[in-house]
C-alpha cells in the first residue's frame, strides 16, 4: 500500500514513516487524487521522446549489472518519516563506487506532481521511491509498461557474498511483491513494516491488564480504560485506509487468508464473506459502545499518533514507521509494543498471533530511465548488509535484507516488530489490494467505506453493501489493470 511501505504530512521531522499508504497521507496531499491517478493512466501512450540511454559499462565482478562508470544517475526519494538520511549514505558508497559519476540526488513529499510530467515527457529519473500520498499508482505503471523488470538486479551477485544472489538475501514475499502477474519484478520494496495493533505496554499495566485475544476482552479493556478517562481506539480519521492495518489481517484470522484472497481478486461478493461482516461489527461496537477518541474522525495520521502518545487512546491500528514517525512525541517510559490483531473466539481459523507484514516504500526504476543499469546498482547497495544496518539503526525499521539486527540494539518497537513476526510464524498475511487498486483501496474502501462506518455514518451492513459496490465497480471497468494471485 505501502503505503504505502505510510501520510506525512510535512511531519518528515518527525520522522515519518513511509508508509506505503500511509506515507500515503502525507499531509500535502489527502489521497493520491483521482485526478493524479487519471494522469498516471495516460502517461504511456504520452508524446515526449525517449531520453537517450547510457551505453551500458562492462561487466566485472566489482560491477555485475554492467552500470556505465561515468553515466549520470539521478535518484528521488520520497521524504517522509524514515528521512532522508539512509539514502545519502548508500548514495556516497555510490559514488565511491563510481568517482566518475555525476549522481543527483532529491528528495520530495510530492511525488506525483513532481514526477508525473517526466514520465509523460519520456525523461523520469533512474531511480525512485515511490511512496507517501502523491504516490503513483503501480498497477496503473505495471500495466502501462512504465517500469523497467528488476529480475537483473535480484539475480545479480548481492553486495556481501559475490556466492549468493541478492534475491537469496531478501525476506520472504519481497519478490513476490515486486510482481503483478507473471514472473517479472516490476518493485522493490526496501523498508519491511509489520502492520497491527501499537499500545503503550506501561498503560495497559497500569489497566492491570494482558493484550486482548478475543472481541470480548478487547471491549472489557476498552470499557475499563474509558473509565480512567482514556479511549480505547483512535486512528486516523482523515485517512481511515489505516483502519485495515488491524482490520485485514483480523478478517484473515477470523474466516481464513482466503477471504483477503477473494477481495484482493474482486471476486463477487468477497465483501460478503461471513468473516468481514464479523469483523466489521466488531469494529463497530467501538464506536457504539463510546470506545473511540472524540474528534477522531477528523484527525489526521499525525494528530492521532500525537494524542495516542499522550496516553489519550490506548490502542492505535498503524505500521512500524510510527515508532520513527512519532520520536519526538512517545514518552521515554512508553514501552511501546505492536501486536497482531485480536479476534473474536475459539472459532477463529487463524490462530492468535496472525498478522500482516510485508514490504513498504516501493522502490522503482523507470522503463525510460537513461541509466537503469545505475538504478539497479544504488538498490543492490542499498541491499548489503552495512546499509540495511544503518537504515535499522537511523529508522527503528527493518529492511527488506533478511538480517541486519546483529550488534544492533533494538528500539521498544523495533524489538517488538520482531517478537511479533516470530510468534506469527508462518502466519502472515500481505493483502495485496492497496499495491494493485490504490484508488479503490483508499478512497472507496478507506474514506467512504470504513471511514463513514467508524464515524458513525454508515452500519456495517451499508458498509459492506458500498464497498462490495466499489469492488464490482473496478472489476468491471476495462481501463482498470486487474491482478490476480497466481
Amino acid at each position: 500500500m505501502g503505503s504505502t511501505s505510510a501520510e506525512n504530512e510535512g511531519a518528515a521531522g518527525v520522522g515519518r514513516r513511509a508508509l506505503i499508504k500511509r506515507s500515503a497521507a502525507l499531509g500535502l496531499v489527502s489521497l493520491p487524487a483521482i485526478g493524479a491517478l487519471t494522469a498516471v493512466s495516460g502517461c504511456a501512450s504520452s508524446g515526449g521522446g525517449d531520453q537517450a540511454k547510457a551505453k551500458a559499462g562492462k561487466k566485472t565482478q566489482k560491477n555485475p549489472l554492467g552500470v556505465n562508470t561515468s553515466a549520470p544517475l539521478e535518484f528521488v526519494l520520497f521524504d517522509g518519516g524514515f528521512g532522508k538520511e539512509y539514502a545519502e549514505d548508500a548514495v556516497k558508497i555510490y559514488r565511491k563506487n563510481f568517482p566518475g559519476a555525476k549522481v543527483k540526488f532529491s528528495a520530495t513529499q510530492k511525488i506525483q506532481s513532481t514526477l508525473q510530467p517526466r514520465f509523460n515527457q519520456g525523461n523520469p529519473p533512474d531511480l525512485i521511491d515511490n511512496s507517501g500520498a502523491e504516490q503513483m499508482d503501480m498497477g496503473v505503471l505495471v500495466g502501462k509498461n512504465q517500469l523497467t523488470d528488476l529480475t537483473a538486479l535480484l539475480d545479480a551477485p548481492s553486495y556481501d557474498d559475490p556466492k549468493k544472489k541478492v534475491r537469496d538475501t531478501l525476506r520472504p514475499g519481497i519478490v513476490e511483491m515486486g510482481q503483478f502477474d507473471g514472473k517479472q519484478v516490476w518493485i522493490l520494496y526496501y523498508a519491511y513494516t509489520v502492520y497491527g495493533v501499537w499500545y503503550s505496554q506501561k498503560a495497559l499495566d497500569a489497566l492491570d491488564e494482558k493484550y486482548p485475544e478475543t472481541w470480548d476482552e478487547m471491549l472489557r479493556v476498552c470499557q475499563k480504560a474509558k473509565k480512567k478517562g482514556m479511549a480505547g481506539w483512535t486512528y486516523a480519521g482523515k485517512y481511515p485506509y489505516y483502519i485495515p492495518f488491524s482490520l485485514y489481517p483480523m478478517i484473515a484470522k477470523v474466516g481464513g487468508r482466503e477471504v483477503l484472497d477473494a477481495i484482493d481478486n474482486l471476486e463477487p461478493n468477497a465483501w460478503k464473506h461471513p468473516a468481514v461482516k464479523t469483523c466489521f461489527e466488531a469494529y463497530y461496537e467501538l464506536y457504539r459502545k463510546g470506545y473511540v477518541l472524540r474528534g477522531t474522525p477528523g484527525l489526521d495520521h499525525i494528530q492521532s499518533q500525537t494524542a495516542w502518545a499522550q496516553g489519550k487512546a490506548l490502542f492505535i491500528p498503524n505500521g512500524s514507521w510510527v515508532e520513527n514517525e512519532s520520536a519526538s512525541v512517545i514518552p521515554k517510559d512508553f514501552q511501546l509494543t505492536v501486536s497482531a490483531p485480536t479476534g473474536i473466539d475459539a472459532s477463529d481459523k487463524m490462530p492468535f498471533g496472525t498478522i500482516w507484514a510485508s514490504g513498504g516504500e516501493p522502490f522503482i526504476v523507470p522503463a525510460r530511465a537513461k541509466n537503469p543499469e545505475g538504478g539497479m546498482e544504488q538498490l543492490r547497495i542499498m541491499l548489503s548488509e552495512a546499509s540495511s544496518k544503518n537504515f535499522t539503526t537511523k529508522v527503528k525499521s527493518l529492511t527488506a535484507y533478511n538480517g541486519g539486527t546483529t550488534g544492533i540494539t533494538l528500539t521498544p518497537g523495533l524489538k517488538s516488530g520482531v517478537a511479533a513476526l516470530e510468534k506469527a510464524g508462518d502466519n502472515v498475511v500481505n493483502p495485496r489490494i492497496q499495491d494493485w487498486y490504490v484508488q479503490l483501496e483508499k478512497e472507496k474502501i478507506g474514506v467512504a467505506g470504513l471511514g463513514e462506518m467508524m464515524a458513525g455514518r454508515l452500519t456495517p451492513a451499508e458498509a459492506v453493501k458500498k464497498i462490495q459496490a466499489y469492488a464490482d465497480e473496478t472489476a468491471k471497468d476495462s481501463s482498470v489493470k486487474h491482478y490476480k494471485h497466481q
